[in-house]
């Protein structure tokens, strides 16, 4: 199982066998891909670490439940039906207390309706990708960076945002340098970040594993903060044709440095981000400078954000 949907630390906590969890928590591994009501359950018997979360947070992020148990029912408990006698005066009483019970009823029945409709909408709907896909420069192309951040005297450096409470990456940080740069071949991507359900199209797959940082700018690879999910035109030729400048400017010098940051785009709580905000700046000159979005769209593809799922736009 590859797919982590924990968030921060602050969301869930490890329990131990005497933790009491209410009714409706379930329990959940790092890497899982199913919820547990028991936290004895032979399925979590190898986790080094359990956690728990609400149920309804579980199904939020697409857990589902472990095919070794099932999920508790409440036992229903037979009432004893009192049979009352009305005096016959009463008939006409009672006639109009069972007409207010049928309109009682029919006004729960209109809310379980509205109820379905709000449960439908949070699936989320399908948004259609632009005929030509286009990059947005920000700022007058200005990245905006402080002269306190552009400063070399730690060197080369590079940090990620911690993943929020739905397991999505936040903003990657560097100050690039040659330094940094791999010399090893990128292995084979594994992690399955938040939004993943990807599918063969006419032109490829769909999606792709896209780094926030470039493979060959700082070497970083299955890192769950430097990956999202990304279609091919955000990741290539999107995303690698601004990485392949600055690697470009890099290899040039072990003296040049570039400061640079990528932000993926999330809208409310939807898994897959809506585009890339990528920042650069070369220190000491600006051969190097850019502030762009690049829309995570794909052409003749309408994507559902809320959860990654696609479809062929007509």
């Amino acid at each position: 199982m590859f797919v982590l949907l924990l968030g921060s630390a602050t969301a869930t906590t490890a329990v131990t066998p005497s933790t009491v969890a209410h009714a409706t928590t379930v329990y959940v591994t790092r890497t899982g891909k199913h919820y547990f009501y028991n936290r004895h359950d032979r399925g979590l018997n190898r986790a080094k670490k359990v956690y728990s979360v609400s149920l309804s947070t579980a199904k939020r992020r697409g857990l589902t439940l472990s095919a070794t148990e099932k999920a508790p029912t409440k036992k229903k408990v037979a009432k004893k039906k009192v049979v009352k006698k009305a005096p016959k005066k009463k008939k006409t009483v009672a006639k109009k207390k069972v007409a207010k019970k049928k309109t009682t009823k029919k006004k729960a029945a209109k809310k379980v309706t509205k109820k379905k409709k709000t449960s439908a909408k949070a699936s989320g709907t399908y948004v259609a990708a632009a005929k030509k896909y286009r990059v947005k420069v920000v700022n007058k192309n200005k990245p905006g960076f402080s002269k306190a951040t552009l400063s070399t005297k730690k060197g080369a450096w590079q940090k990620y945002g911690q993943l929020d409470l739905y397991n999505r990456a936040s903003a990657a940080n560097a100050m690039l340098n040659k330094k940094l740069m791999p010399t090893a071949k990128r292995e084979a991507l594994t992690i399955n970040p938040t939004g993943w359900h990807n599918k063969r199209i006419k032109s490829g797959w769909l999606y792709n594993r896209s780094h926030l940082i470039g493979y060959q700018l700082t070497g970083q690879n299955n890192n769950w903060k430097n990956l999202i999910t990304g279609t091919r035109q955000l990741n290539d030729p999107g995303m690698t044709k601004y990485e392949n400048k600055v690697a470009t400017y890099l290899k040039a010098s072990s003296k040049h440095y570039v400061r640079y940051r990528v932000t993926p785009v999330f809208k409310n709580h939807e898994l897959l981000a809506r585009g890339v905000k990528m920042q650069a700046q070369s220190v000491g000159s600006n051969k190097v400078k850019f502030n762009v979005y690049l829309p995570n769209t794909q052409t003749s593809m309408k994507l559902n954000y809320a959860n990654g799922l696609s479809k062929v736009a007509k």
